[in-house]
């Protein structure tokens, strides 16, 4: 049976301190106890139910924590103030100074930025690769390797990983794989594809609506209770910790990330049919002309679709400028990095969600000056939509006029 997330998701019921039917917010960073031994056995890890300190824990990031963990199927979670939050957490407590990771080439900026620049300064290193070239992940291996990391659909480029077969090289090698999911919640389930950490940035599709930042780390009881350890825990020590209003937010929201994630990809498969048909170089995991189709097809939770995420090249940076102002202009969607709004947000990669990668390094890997990454928005009628896209793209000459 196909794993389904969205039902593990329903099946949670809280209720709040006076029946409410969204659980209470815990708005205090520290709390009380009946006796000095049950806050000694607290500090210990072995009072269960008791809260210590917020930066620890708290009621509303446990709530979060729990529904997001039965969405990945992981044992438990811990929710964190920020993506970047999250996934420096699980590199610093997994590597130590003289440790050695191997990461796809393309991911995230701030994650390639932590990797390249902040982690050599605590010893560790990182050898960037290909992730859809398996040879070159085992090439890449060293003695003194910790942890495969990769993302399920990359940023900016949309690369598909082979979660299953970088699992069996992580088991070979005694390895960590650790994989971000933030593009694809809902339609990829690493965990069940073999993963041993998933990560997510709430802010983007979890949250959908643009307005907080967060992050959760999915994985086993032991790995998250060493994060959140007063002693040594990477989570505790360096302090990144949701807010539980935030929480509380973010928790509501996530009830309706299947409908949302649904027509996300409904919409983006459909302007990416058109993109491509008008002979823009088009990259949507759901198009056949894709690299890496049928591997996210063998691996997708298919209720929820190839995702919202799309990119096409329109030859220059000034072109895709042009364009992005254009249809911001005309309220197709803002000019702006992120993504899983409502709206469709754009940008143009190299020089933003991923300027902290070498222009060299951007070229080698595919990266051009024309690349627009487009997060489809929920428009109900995206041929609408797309109508006015287009008239767009003949305005600024990136497009030919069917009337010409």
């Amino acid at each position: 049976m196909k794993y389904k997330p969205a039902d593990r998701i329903q099946d949670l019921q809280y209720f709040g301190e006076f029946g409410g039917v969204n659980p209470s917010i815990s708005d205090s960073s520290t709390y009380t106890f009946l006796s000095a031994k049950t806050m000694f056995d607290t500090f210990e890890g072995n009072a269960e139910g008791c809260y210590l300190y917020s930066r620890h824990s708290s009621p509303s990031n446990l709530y979060l924590g729990e529904a997001l963990a039965a969405m990945e199927g992981t044992e438990t979670a811990n929710v964190a103030a920020s993506g970047m939050g999250a996934i420096t957490s699980v590199i610093l407590q997994t590597c130590k100074s003289g440790d050695h990771i191997v990461c796809s080439r393309t991911i995230y900026g701030g994650t390639y930025a932590f990797l390249k620049n902040f982690a050599p300064q605590l010893g560790i290193e990182t050898t960037f690769v290909d992730i859809t070239k398996i040879e070159a992940v085992e090439k890449a291996i060293q003695q003194n390797t910790k942890m495969i990391y990769c993302e399920s659909v990359s940023n900016p480029l949309l690369e598909v990983a082979d979660i299953p077969t970088l699992s069996r090289i992580s088991t070979v090698h005694e390895l960590q794989l650790v994989v971000d999911n933030t593009f694809s919640p809902l339609s990829i389930s690493p965990q069940k594809l073999g993963a041993d950490v998933v990560i997510h940035s709430l802010t983007k599709f979890i949250n959908g609506s643009s307005d907080t930042v967060g992050g959760v780390v999915c994985g086993t009881k032991d790995f998250i209770n060493a994060l959140r350890n007063v002693n040594d825990g990477a989570a505790m020590l360096l302090g990144p910790t949701m807010d539980s209003l935030r929480a509380a937010s973010i928790l509501k929201n996530l009830r309706t990330l299947h409908i949302r994630m649904k027509q996300h990809s409904k919409n983006a498969a459909y302007l990416a049919e058109k993109f491509q048909q008008d002979g823009f170089r088009t990259v949507y995991p759901g198009l056949k002309s894709h690299p890496g189709h049928e591997l996210f097809r063998s691996m997708m939770n298919e209720d929820y679709g190839f995702g919202g995420m799309l990119t096409i090249d329109v030859g220059s940076l000034e072109k895709a400028n042009d364009l992005m102002e254009l249809m911001q202009e005309r309220n197709l969607g803002y000019l702006a990095v992120s993504l899983g709004f409502y709206k469709t947000l754009f940008s143009a990669p190299g020089t933003s969600t991923s300027s902290e990668i070498p222009l060299e390094e951007q070229q080698e890997m595919g990266l051009s000056d024309g690349l627009i990454r487009f997060s489809i928005g929920l428009d109900n009628d995206i041929d609408r939509t797309y109508q006015m896209m287009k008239d767009c793209m003949v305005e600024v000459g990136v497009l030919k006029s069917e009337l010409a």
